[in-house]
């Protein structure tokens, strides 16, 4: 059940509903509402309109897509934005429900992935942070709601799927609306941006020290620093090397290993030994922490299905799906870097997408939204499965 950010036209959406920022008494607007309504074709969406009649503040009604990619569009009537800052609480809560019960209704009519626009954002000059804001944690909400279940009747296996188990997409046509939501991405844009030109001015001074220096004066940093050493993973032992005197490299090229100088005593109890596989690493951090799948899959932002082919090893995950994983975990740094060992990966810090995700994980930030909000603004790929 992922909760994907898309820049693009939402009248384009191939998706089984999108959902239009509407007015109480359903009429043709301006905005997003317009761009519905002419790519729906007119004439028969106002009769679907008109046949209703109106939808309160905060609820959702839906009418046939007509000529639109998507088999429904469900209307919903956001909260304008005058008045006394004392009534933003009441305003917030009214925004919230326009995408919860847009999602009741969407489950309803049996939609598998539903398109948002920004509710509110524009005519009714919802700032677009608050927008933001109140729609991630809105969908998020709902989507982590999990099934309902009638009082004293159990789930059972091979039943329906989960029905919150649905795609949704937010989509931002403008780079206004990501680049203002400063509350959903806590306040760290500055320390990100700083983060992220050190990191690569570290990166440039591995690699080309003199040049590094220069970089880092034309940046504001200072002196670059010398790239950090990765640190120590939890349960790995340091890999001996000629350094270290140990027998175990007394080889060269002028004596190439053969496969007999291997007993194979001492074969086998390498196999014996190997790493725990990404699998069993995940479910032991899982149970370690006292999670449930279903807590785990919704906090990285991925889909029932993925996650029980992920469990039992029948697919490899992505670098973004650990790193969704990580986060959903709520692991530090260090154990990040074992959970993307046992995948086979590393942090590198000559990927933007690497550092961001670092730098929110180093900082104790473990919100895959807010994380998301951060890598869409720089146009990055986001944190799970989409």
């Amino acid at each position: 059940m992922p909760l994907t950010l898309v820049r693009q036209d939402i009248t384009r959406m191939r998706v089984d509903a999108i959902v239009n920022a509407a007015n109480e008494c359903l009429s043709m607007g301006g905005g997003v509402c317009g761009a519905i309504f002419r790519a729906a074709g007119e004439r028969r969406m106002k009769a679907a309109c008109r046949a209703i009649g109106h939808v309160g503040c905060g609820d959702a009604v839906a009418t046939p897509g007509f000529d639109l990619p998507a088999r429904w569009v469900i209307h919903t009537a956001g909260p304008r934005w005058d008045g006394a800052p004392a009534e933003d609480a009441r305003r917030r809560a009214r925004l919230a429900s326009c995408y919860a019960r847009s999602l009741d209704v969407a489950r309803g009519l049996g939609a598998a992935s539903v398109a948002f626009p920004l509710v509110s954002s524009g005519a009714f000059d919802c700032p677009k942070d608050v927008a933001m804001d109140v729609a991630t944690t809105a969908i998020r909400g709902w989507l982590c709601g999990g099934p309902d279940v009638a009082p004293g009747k159990k789930r059972v296996a091979g039943e329906k799927d989960d029905p919150r188990d649905m795609d949704v997409y937010l989509v931002v046509f403008d780079r206004d609306a990501t680049a203002a939501a400063r509350a959903t991405a806590r306040g760290l844009d500055a320390e990100l941006e700083e983060y992220i030109d050190q990191a690569y001015v570290d990166e440039c001074e591995r690699r080309h020290p003199r040049g590094a220096r220069d970089l880092a004066r034309e940046l504001g940093l200072g002196e670059a620093s010398a790239a950090p050493e990765p640190a120590a993973e939890y349960g790995s032992a340091p890999v001996p090397g000629p350094a270290s005197g140990g027998a175990d490299f007394a080889l060269s090229a002028a004596a190439p290993m053969q496969l007999g100088d291997a007993p194979e005593a001492e074969l086998d109890d390498l196999l014996r030994n190997l790493d725990a596989s990404f699998p069993d690493t995940l479910l032991s951090m899982i149970d370690a922490r006292g999670l449930t799948d279903a807590q785990v899959y919704n906090r990285a932002n991925l889909t029932r299905q993925y996650f029980s082919k992920l469990r039992s090893g029948k697919i490899h995950p992505s670098k973004r799906v650990v790193l969704a994983l990580a986060v959903a975990l709520g692991l530090d740094l260090g154990q990040t870097r074992l959970l993307l060992g046992r995948a086979g990966y590393s942090l590198a810090h000559n990927s933007k997408f690497d550092v961001i995700v670092e730098f929110y994980i180093g900082r104790g930030v473990h919100d895959v939204d807010a994380i998301n909000l951060a890598l869409f603004r720089h146009d990055q790929q986001l944190l799970g499965v989409s």
